[in-house]
């Protein structure tokens, strides 16, 4: 059974020089620096320096995933590529120089890399053309974050986007970047420890409560880091959706809506792993490794050993669900 890692990042130095000195480009880096605090920024910058080759170059890559023993790789953008921020000339620059970016990183080893492309949430009326142009260029789908400024995934804007992911098949791999919590977030790295988690319950609870769900039966959302706090507060969701008349956006308690969508297994602990599995369902987990990331992890495969024994749910979420999720030929 061939094993495939959902969650994995390429690093496009071209975006980030498209984007410098760009207005609201200085506003987006103060934020950036309130939300994390001087010392996460620090360490985080010599992380990343000492990955480039591994963000960048593929027979980097394919070396780590030999090492991990993953035969294939889906790789999108570093998330602190999205750039929500920019206009609408510079965010067609930005989507188009990630989606032909990512798509050529791919090409280069095209039976193990497979790609994802970004779309601006911040400009809905755009997102149906970046996602078209990310399938033009063989992508599989897009990675989003949990919000844009001002706009959640249950905005009605993003009607069209969902509507046209859906007819397309394109898997929707939501990717916090950055946590509204700001300041009290600012050390201990907590920005992300925390920050991360809460973001992917707020997001997919946004998409479950709203009705977007409902509306698309078919959309293909896959959860990074295991869908956060969500999946192990289920009940709770559900008894608020059964006592508050306000909270009925959904056609069905919170919790069913769980096993219509995907999740990495990016959770760092064995019990953890076991809780999503039970309420996703061995089939709605697939394996992620944020691959080159410190709060990655280099060998994703041993937490699945370690929960599932030999047998078919165990190849289903090292490669089955993914391969059949992504629509891999063998």
């Amino acid at each position: 059974m061939k094993t495939v890692d959902v969650h994995a990042h390429v690093l496009l130095p071209e975006i980030e020089r498209a984007v410098a000195g760009m207005p609201g480009h200085a506003g987006h880096r103060d934020l950036e620096a309130l939300r994390n605090g001087p010392e996460s920024l620090e360490v985080s910058g010599r992380m990343v320096g000492e990955r480039i080759p591994r963000l960048t170059r593929v027979p980097a890559r394919l070396a780590d995933m030999d090492a991990a023993g993953i035969d294939a790789q889906i790789v999108s953008p570093s998330p602190s590529h999205y750039h929500y921020w920019a206009d609408r000339d510079l965010a067609r620059t930005v989507w188009t120089l990630a989606n032909e970016g990512t798509a050529a990183h791919c090409a280069q080893a095209p039976d193990r890399l497979h790609g994802l492309g970004l779309v601006p949430l911040q400009h809905p009326d755009l997102a149906v053309e970046a996602l078209d142009h990310a399938m033009a260029c063989g992508l599989k789908g897009v990675e989003i974050s949990s919000h844009a400024p001002g706009r959640e995934l249950s905005d009605p804007g993003l009607e069209p986007f969902w509507t046209r992911a859906e007819s397309h098949g394109a898997v929707v791999f939501v990717h916090p970047f950055g946590c509204t919590l700001d300041e009290r977030l600012d050390r201990w790295y907590l920005s992300n420890i925390v920050g991360q988690p809460v973001e992917n319950a707020v997001a997919l609870s946004h998409l479950i409560f709203s009705g977007v769900l409902d509306r698309h039966p078919a959309l293909k959302v896959v959860a990074a880091h295991g869908g956060g706090y969500l999946p192990a507060h289920l009940g709770r969701a559900d008894h608020g959706w059964r006592v508050r008349p306000e909270a009925r956006g959904c056609a069905e308690p919170p919790g069913s809506y769980v096993r219509r969508l995907w999740f990495d297994s990016l959770v760092h602990d064995a019990a953890a792993l076991r809780a999503l599995l039970g309420a996703a369902g061995t089939g709605r987990v697939v394996l992620g490794s944020d691959h080159p990331f410190d709060m990655g992890d280099d060998h994703p495969l041993d937490l699945i050993r370690d929960v599932l024994p030999p047998g078919p749910d165990r190849d289903a979420v090292t490669g089955g669900n993914a391969a059949a999720l992504f629509d891999l030929k063998d």
